[in-house]
């Protein structure tokens, strides 16, 4: 039995047959396959591909590549050069940012001529932004990393002669007129500004393994939205769209709790307190195809669970978005740049990645994490 695909073209109709093997193969591709034929039809899209261009294989073949690339987009010339040629055609680093797939979506394109179909295409499109996105999360951890002595020396040798110094201000306080009695309490105020700093700092050295279990993640957004909604985002509205067959994670519930909160926190104050349409969309999701190579070994770990928080602020200015996970980088005018240091940190520490995309109106946090193992090794 064969699949047959029809393509209205300006020839007129011309029929495509796809073996039902070569169909169950390309579905299980992790990567995004097309498809094209006459008149840069799309007669077939793969899962991958669905998540790839966010909609459905019906609605994909329905429309002509044409309509989600940009305008111009050099794999139309690919495609264009794999059928005059009848050959295979590869490029790298190719640009298929869109407004509708986001900015930030530069790809590999392996382009072949399927045999005995005529002038149809198949076209493999593996995303390089995540394979970097990997990368820099492996730096962001080692730069997380990086300042654990940083946080010890400034423990030891700025703590210390911080508490003398208030020491001396609350002693100068009872003799001295109270015109002056401002700059003492300044000068106490800015000293526990600094002890604060010094004991966020102080959380990159904390190198203890903590304790992991089985983690509902669903529980943890839920909780998180709570203390949200009684505080600091009561004034946004959130959504939700969760996979509710999500397995657990393999994670210490306090971290997760901690790390979503703070992106949350982040997507609040982006959205500012003025805002009237201010959104957070809290997602689950099961990827699987996603694995990340661990230094040192030849060990992959499946990353299958993805966690995304997204809000509709105004975005993340492109030069920092390279950095948001380095220390002291930060969008803030009070901010200590550290938050988002300590996220990477923690999921880096579950054996996971955090990264983010961000245009004007959707800036999309996602954490991407392994599966509860049991003591066979086994995933729940």
């Amino acid at each position: 039995m064969t699949a047959m695909f029809t393509d209205n073209g300006p020839g007129g109709r011309s029929a495509y047959l796809l073996d039902p093997i070569e169909i169950q193969a390309l579905n299980v591709l992790p990567m995004p396959v097309l498809v094209i034929g006459e008149s840069h039809a799309v007669l077939y899209a793969n899962t991958a591909a669905e998540d790839f261009f966010q909609s459905s294989a019906a609605l994909l073949k329905r429309q002509r590549i044409d309509d989600f690339v940009a305008f111009g987009s050099p794999v139309l010339g690919v495609i264009e050069e794999v059928q005059r040629r009848g050959a295979s055609v590869s490029e790298y680093r190719l640009d298929l940012g869109t407004p509708r797939l986001g900015t930030d979506h530069i790809v590999d394109v392996f382009a072949s001529p399927l045999p005995s179909q005529g002038d149809a295409v198949v076209l493999m499109l593996q995303e390089r932004t995540i394979a970097e996105k990997m990368d820099r999360q492996l730096t962001h951890r080692g730069a997380a990393r990086s300042i654990t002595a940083l946080g010890a020396m400034l423990a030891h040798e700025i703590k210390n002669p911080l508490s003398g110094i208030r020491g001396a201000a609350q002693l100068l306080e009872g003799s001295i007129p109270d015109s002056d009695r401002m700059l003492t309490q300044l000068i106490c105020d800015e000293t526990d500004r600094i002890v604060k700093l010094v004991e966020r700092v102080e959380l990159f050295g904390d190198e203890r393994p903590s304790e992991r279990d089985a983690v509902n993640v669903h529980d943890v957004l839920d909780h998180v939205k709570r203390l949200a909604h009684s505080g600091f985002a009561r004034h946004i509205r959130f959504t939700e769209t969760y996979d509710p067959s999500l397995p657990p994670v393999a994670g210490n519930r306090d971290q997760l709790v901690q790390v979503l909160l703070n992106l949350v926190k982040n997507a609040a104050e982006a959205i500012g307190e003025d805002a009237i349409d201010g959104e957070i969309t809290l997602t689950t999701a099961y990827r699987p195809g996603i694995r990340l190579q661990v230094p040192g070994s030849s060990e992959r770990i499946a990353l299958p669970l993805e966690i995304g928080v997204r809000d509709n602020g105004p975005g993340v200015p492109a030069d920092l978005v390279q950095h948001l996970f380095d220390p002291f980088v930060t969008t803030k005018a009070q901010g200590s740049g550290l938050g988002l240091a300590l996220v990477a940190k923690v999921i880096g520490d579950h054996g996971g990645i955090v990264e983010c995309e961000s245009v004007p109106r959707r800036t999309h946090f996602r954490i991407l994490l392994p599966l509860h193992q049991l003591r066979s090794g086994q995933a729940t």
